[in-house]
């Protein structure tokens, strides 16, 4: 292994831990913003179960993103320089400004922006990139339905018990819906980056004729993750727990348990879906039950255009640095 691949793998590793870092407010947010747990608390909770998913899941999400996307012959070490670096570039810019964007799809935007410089849109997997886009109506769309169906079931179901015995019911039962999402966020997540690093070992010529992920990358990318968890994203905490819509303790059980329910669905297809799309769209139905402008739209509106601007604009950084990686790293 070459002092090149090397450092690459630690690039892709300081991305999956900045991924943690970015969306640490996806996994804590709600609980946070209903007090059942400490900021401290709460990180450590969710690091702790981001890291427990590499003993449920598979690697469906880590095949799709090392070969489902662009075509593996195109993949070097300057195409993952320029999309590990773009991806990185976008999320500490939206970090900066507090929006909840996609480091999902700014790492696979930053992958096409690289392929697209070196060897054309004929390098692009049609197939993958439809599954991957599609996602990004798909997921808040069904979090937001399943948000507002549970909630309004439940909500019913204890319609008629004391206040105080239901928030005290789902104070506990919040503990349950974080590491259920805490979980589905590693086990979709982490897996993007264990994609990237396999890739990168395969076109080296490392992992012999078989795609493959090893199991020491599984493993780095899972720890990398949960360590982003721990330091936490706070700027994001406040968007997502209180500007989105104000919550209870039962409005986040339910909020956390429809957005773990997408996130299993998605991993098991093999699908690389935004966990902020997914935990967004959860909030919102769980907050438009009570009434739509309970939900607060124009925050909304500025989510959604991070959203739609991550795939091209990281997809612009990542062609940039391409282009500087290839005189240096051929």
């Amino acid at each position: 292994m070459t002092l090149t691949i090397i450092l690459l793998v630690v690039l892709a590793l300081a991305f999956d831990f900045l991924n943690g870092f970015h969306d640490s407010a996806n996994a804590i947010a709600t609980v946070v913003s209903t007090r059942v747990l400490t900021p401290g608390r709460a990180v450590i909770w969710a690091a702790l179960f981001e890291f427990i998913a590499f003993f449920f899941f598979g690697s469906h999400v880590a095949n799709t993103i090392g070969k489902g996307i662009v075509d593996i012959k195109v993949i070097d070490s300057a195409v993952i320089f320029g999309a590990l670096f773009g991806a990185c570039v976008w999320n500490l810019i939206t970090w900066y400004f507090g929006l909840p964007s996609s480091s999902s799809h700014a790492l696979i935007g930053g992958l096409m922006g690289a392929a697209i410089v070196k060897a054309g849109t004929s390098s692009l997997l049609a197939p993958g990139i439809i599954k991957v886009v599609s996602w990004i109506v798909i997921s808040p769309v069904l979090g937001f339905v399943l948000g507002r169906l549970v909630a309004m079931a439940i909500y019913w179901i204890f319609s008629k018990t004391a206040p105080s015995k239901v928030d005290k019911f789902f104070r506990r039962g919040q503990l349950f819906s974080s590491a259920l999402f805490s979980m589905g966020h590693g086990g979709n997540d982490a897996q993007k980056t264990m994609g990237i690093i396999t890739s990168l070992l395969f076109s080296a010529g490392l992992l012999g004729k078989n795609f493959s992920i090893p199991t020491w990358v599984a493993i780095a990318c899972y720890g990398a993750i949960s360590l982003g968890i721990a330091f936490g994203g706070w700027r994001i905490v406040k968007t997502m727990g209180q500007k989105v819509a104000k919550l209870k303790p039962i409005d986040g059980f339910c909020a956390e348990t429809t957005a773990a329910i997408s996130l299993y669905t998605a991993s098991a297809f093999g699908i690389p879906v935004s966990t902020t799309h997914t935990i967004t769209g959860s909030i919102m139905g769980v907050g438009s039950i009570r009434r739509l402008s309970a939900v607060r739209w124009g925050v909304v509106g500025n989510i959604v255009w991070a959203w739609f601007l991550t795939i091209p604009l990281a997809g612009l950084i990542s062609a940039g640095a391409y282009l500087l990686a290839s005189h240096f790293l051929h």
